[in-house]
């Protein structure tokens, strides 16, 4: 029996190429919320766009991301090699980002985020899949957590950014859109030059086509089990706009809504690593079944706030459930699927749970409007409380540790 590795050991161990990802996922991260968070903005003052043609983008960007996930994964798993699809997709990434401060009209923007969009749908799939190959056992849950945490950084690093050069430029949009590129480009470099992808184990069985019948039945039951659980679990979490509308109805001032994902994000980043390791030590479904226990306070804190510090603690604990969960479920796609389809697996993982967030997203706006935001949270109070029941059923099918796979 391996004895449990310390905290010390475990970051110390974990393979250098995850470490590598994690930081290409950091860079990427930097870049897109450096311009996504201005780019609502940007549209309707600058180039006179209206609310309609943001919402088509933001449309179009999600629904693309979304039908190109499952392709990318299953195609890692045809070739039997995940860089090159991770490299095309920040590659795409990384050379629409230049067409942002070039645009001279909305009609590019559009153009940018679709291609933006499926570079993020080609790369997920394969990158977890990537993780998973490159990582010890021992080590899969700190492995996926750690990567979590790198890319959780850059989500906040990139909006503070923007932030502050906006600040320190009097509202330069293009200078600002310009240091983007920069990071882009350094993720693009990092995965190209940095990450060696390991050797296919000999043996391995040959995918014809992933995604047929045949193949996805081989998937087994615990996988389809917490693809289950995940996208009921993902319809309590919906859009994190809603903390936004949430932050704004009890008065926090336009300038500072922001803050409010600077803030879920650190949590978030904070707690993903230290979740995962200790996914590898105590179990996965204990700390799976604490994430979804703080989301139901998350949104019941929230479903009451009346002020901002309310919904600061409310926000925060949004963050610390995004920590516990959102490395883990990645970490039990990977401990439950087949090597040869873990691209698959990803992939349609990925799908499900991103058309579950689209339709959370649908459902709790139409409660805002009919109910205010207390129907919101506590409708997600309620989703989680589902998944919750869902869970404890499998949890005993599920592995303990990355040991025992």
């Amino acid at each position: 029996m391996v004895a449990a590795p310390t905290a010390r050991s475990s970051w110390r161990a974990i393979p250098a190429g995850v470490w590598v990802l994690g930081f290409v996922s950091l860079l990427m991260d930097v870049s897109s919320e450096m311009i996504h968070a201005l780019l609502p903005i940007y549209l309707v003052a600058v180039l006179g766009a209206s609310a309609l043609t943001v919402g088509v983008i933001e449309g179009i960007a999600e629904a693309t991301a979304l039908i190109t996930r499952v392709f990318s994964g299953a195609l890692s798993d045809w070739l039997g090699r995940r860089k090159l699809l991770a490299a095309l997709g920040y590659g795409l990434a990384a050379f629409t980002k230049p067409v942002f401060p070039l645009a001279p009209s909305a009609g590019w923007l559009i153009a940018a985020r679709f291609v933006d969009r499926i570079g993020k749908g080609i790369r997920g799939a394969p990158r977890d899949a990537l993780v998973a190959d490159l990582s010890p056992l021992h080590l899969r849950g700190a492995s996926f957590g750690l990567r979590q945490s790198l890319d959780t950084v850059g989500a906040f690093l990139g909006p503070l950014l923007a932030m502050s050069l906006m600040l320190a430029t009097a509202d330069n949009f293009t200078f600002v859109f310009w240091v983007a590129v920069a990071p882009a480009f350094l993720s693009l470099l990092l995965i190209v030059l940095a990450v060696r992808e390991p050797e296919r184990p000999a043996g391995l069985r040959q995918i014809g086509n992933p995604i047929s019948r045949a193949e996805l039945s081989l998937l087994g039951s615990a996988y389809w089990w917490v693809v289950a659980a995940a996208a009921v679990f993902t319809l309590a979490r919906f859009s994190e706009a809603f903390l936004l509308l949430k932050a704004q109805s009890v008065g926090l001032s336009v300038a500072l809504i922001p803050a409010v994902l600077v803030l879920m994000n650190i949590v978030y980043a904070l707690a993903a690593y230290p979740a995962g390791m200790l996914s590898d030590r105590l179990g996965r479904s204990a700390l799976l079944l604490a994430g979804l226990i703080v989301l139901i306070l998350a949104d019941l804190l929230l479903a009451a706030a009346e002020n901002l510090p309310a919904v600061a603690l409310g926000v925060a604990a949004w963050g610390l459930h995004m920590g516990l969960t959102q490395g883990l479920l990645a970490t039990l796609i990977a401990d439950t699927a087949p090597t040869e389809l873990r691209g698959t697996a990803f992939g349609v993982f990925n799908l499900i749970c991103g058309a579950a967030v689209l339709a959370a997203s649908v459902i709790a706006g139409t409660l805002w409007d009919w109910i205010g935001p207390q129907g919101t949270f506590l409708a997600g109070a309620g989703f989680a409380a589902v998944a919750l029941a869902g869970l404890i059923p499998i949890r005993h099918r599920l592995p303990k540790n990355g040991i025992a796979s």
